[in-house]
């Protein structure tokens, strides 16, 4: 297991909250309040200098440390948008990765910050800041990598098992390139998909680059390794990845006000220096062309 971090597993046993959520779906996340109230969000953030923010437990995008602190680049990169707007604590809330936007629109936060990638359906359920960042698609396979996959369309033609996380994106880039269902395990946790391939359970596992990279690094003595970086292909072109942070529909000033302020990280460099620590670079700046809109399918 990576250390410093809770997997979604580990949360729900920590977290008597979750549990009930688990049980109850989104009744009980209903009976939640965020930061917004029924009122203005932003203005109600700004006066209480607080906003809730909600993460997976998926490093390096949101994760909990060793000292017990959320950070990630996510949760980092709203610190300082928020600290801009001025809203000095970010307060995070974990819940499992496919509850994020359920939890986000039943008020138990107001932004989520774990890294989300954009997709026209989840933009049907939300609102997206501008991307955040770009990153490649990348397996983790075993040392040596004796199979020769390097692309998905590999996994298909050689038949092997390939593990993805659960509500993530990589399993439809799977079944695109032609992947069978019966290849594919769905996993809850990162560290189920490293001591996946580690056991030979599947050959490989597939997520961004910067999130195995990562992985591998936190884990230095597993036998595995990670693929060179690229772009999935789906119907026939190739797939940008890019990430953002999320905001229920009706919160445009919020919004509105979050991607001023990430613009102008972006544009200043400091995004770059606040990012690095977690394995990004200049490369993961999103490029012109990589809008919202454009991943939204508008």
């Amino acid at each position: 297991m990576a250390h410093g971090e809770w997997t979604r597993r580990d949360f729900f046993r920590r977290s008597a909250v979750m549990g009930a959520v688990a049980v109850g779906g989104p009744t009980l996340l209903a009976a939640c309040e965020s930061t917004g109230g029924g009122g203005d969000t932003l203005q109600a953030a700004k006066d209480a200098k607080t906003i809730k923010i909600g993460i997976a437990n998926e490093a390096p995008y949101g994760f909990t440390d060793q000292s017990g602190r959320v950070t990630g680049e996510a949760p980092e990169v709203a610190r300082a948008v928020f600290k801009a707007l001025g809203i000095d604590n970010a307060q995070p809330t974990a819940v499992p990765f496919d509850q994020l936007i359920p939890a986000l629109n039943a008020k138990q936060f107001d932004v989520v910050s774990a890294g989300m990638n954009i997709t026209a359906k989840r933009c049907e359920a939300a609102a997206f800041s501008i991307p955040d960042y770009s990153a490649l698609t990348a397996l983790l396979v075993p040392k040596g990598n004796p199979q020769q996959i390097l692309k998905l369309e590999d996994v298909a033609a050689k038949k092997v098992k390939v593990a993805v996380l659960s509500a993530a994106v990589e399993k439809g880039y799977l079944t695109s390139a032609g992947v069978a269902e019966d290849q594919i395990q769905t996993l809850d946790s990162q560290d189920n998909m490293l001591r996946s391939v580690v056991d030979g359970r599947v050959y490989a596992a597939v997520l961004t680059d910067i999130s195995l990279k990562d992985l591998v690094k936190k884990n230095p003595g597993s036998a595995v390794e990670v693929t060179p970086g690229f772009e999935p292909v789906e119907n026939g072109k190739p797939v940008v990845s890019a990430g953002g942070f999320v905001f229920r529909k009706e919160d445009n000033s919020l919004r509105e006000a979050f991607n001023a302020e990430l613009k102008k990280l972006h544009e200043s460099g400091q995004w770059v220096q606040i990012t690095a620590p977690f394995g990004f670079t200049q490369a993961n700046l999103p490029k012109p062309d990589v809008t919202t809109e454009r991943l939204c399918g508008a």
